[in-house]
């Protein structure tokens, strides 16, 4: 059947139906996006810890979540994911189009672009990303804490845990190299995007900064990626449309994901 997708160019009042599904990291900014939007978008969130339980469990959670949706309401599906560990490698479009960003992950879309975020990562190594998201939607929520690789492997034992299993000396070498997750990391960025209430992201980025004992920086983020995915059209540089039937591939270049 062919795609019902209409043509990327389209006059700014033709307005599109379109289905978001997307990682609850980007909660607060994806809400403001589809409220200024022309188009009509019904957004489902993930938890934010499906990129932790491995490709394999996170593109059986997407594939199970796109299949439930009916094609027949939409012009097109939209993934609010980056490539995020190749969690999105595989997933198939149905009887309409997927649309995703060219991102490797979801700090990309925070910065506007991937290539000011790799200019960013070049010249600040060791720094640790913060967002609203990822600070409100964070421990405590609902999260596949069972399912993630980090659990399976044993890196969220406690000390004390690691203690009763292997003795206080080795317990302490093992919670250092392998629960310790943060050790490489020596500044936090907090990304601002505009969309915040009032400052308390900010303050609480800054504490956790402080107490780790890490420099701390603000940046102003960029919502033209974000805007973009809820708005079209899809540039090619930008994003990846995958046609009725067609399926997502790592390209291992700039360009960051293909057709297969």
């Amino acid at each position: 059947m062919q795609a019902r997708v209409r043509p990327l160019h389209y006059p700014r009042f033709t307005t599109l139906r379109l289905k978001l599904i997307a990682c609850e990291i980007f909660y607060r900014e994806l809400c403001a996006a589809v409220a200024r939007s022309i188009n009509q978008v019904d957004v489902e969130f993930l938890p934010k810890g499906l990129h932790d339980i491995g490709q394999a469990g996170m593109s059986a959670k997407l594939r199970e979540v796109l299949a439930a949706v009916d094609e027949s309401k939409y012009d097109a599906v939209l993934l609010g994911y980056a490539l995020c560990s190749n969690g999105l490698v595989g997933l198939k479009a149905g009887k309409i189009p997927l649309v995703l960003p060219r991102a490797h992950d979801c700090i990309s879309l925070f910065l506007g672009s991937k290539e000011r975020y790799l200019e960013y990562f070049q010249s600040h190594p060791g720094i640790y990303f913060k967002t609203s998201g990822w600070i409100e939607r964070g421990e405590g929520l609902t999260q596949y804490h069972e399912d993630a690789i980090q659990n399976l492997a044993g890196m969220m034992q406690s000390y004390e845990q690691l203690a009763a299993k292997y003795g206080e000396d080795n317990a302490r070498f093992l919670h250092e190299q392998l629960c310790n997750m943060l050790r490489n990391y020596s500044g936090l960025c907090y990304i601002e995007l505009g969309i915040e209430p009032d400052d308390r992201f900010e303050r609480q980025a800054r504490q956790e900064a402080a107490e780790r004992g890490w420099t701390f920086e603000k940046v102003a983020g960029d919502m033209t990626l974000i805007q973009r995915l809820v708005d079209g059209p899809w540039g090619d540089a930008e994003f990846l449309v995958v046609p009725a039937g067609g399926s997502i591939a790592a390209s291992f270049d700039e360009r960051i994901v293909k057709l297969a």
